[in-house]
């Protein structure tokens, strides 16, 4: 992997242990507080380390359909928590990874899986190998 996927994987890398880090220290600190939230966070973070682990495999057997899976379920969870975290703001006591589309991270999960699945889609594997 060269070029631009080497910075997407990069980009996701750092954000897997971004959220990773952040959803640790959100449930051992304080998790009663809001159990959604933190929950919410911690299941960015395993996506962001799936997906990073696929699209580093991506040209192996089945790892770039689930760079696919990880990716489309990333942006699912952004539009998703993003879009209830507005409509409902009492729902998510405290902000989440993917809370107002990944406001506390400059929108980076907002724009991260477009990139992903352009990628994705211009880097079609010819032939994977076993």
């Amino acid at each position: 992997m060269t070029g631009i996927g080497r910075v997407l994987v990069i980009v996701y890398a750092v954000m897997a242990l971004a959220a990773t880090g952040r959803s640790f220290v959100q449930i051992v600190q304080r998790f009663d507080e809001a159990p959604l939230s933190y929950s919410l966070s911690a299941l960015a973070a395993v996506v962001y380390i799936l997906a990073t682990l696929a699209l580093v495999l991506s040209n192996r057997r089945g790892w770039y359909t689930v760079a696919w899976i990880a990716i489309v379920f990333e942006l699912a969870g952004v539009l998703i928590v993003g879009t209830l975290s507005l409509i409902y703001p009492d729902l998510f006591q405290h902000e989440t990874v993917w809370s107002l589309y990944g406001r506390g991270y400059l929108f980076i999960p907002l724009v991260l899986p477009a990139f992903g699945l352009w990628w994705l889609r211009t880097h079609r594997p010819a032939e994977i190998p076993a």
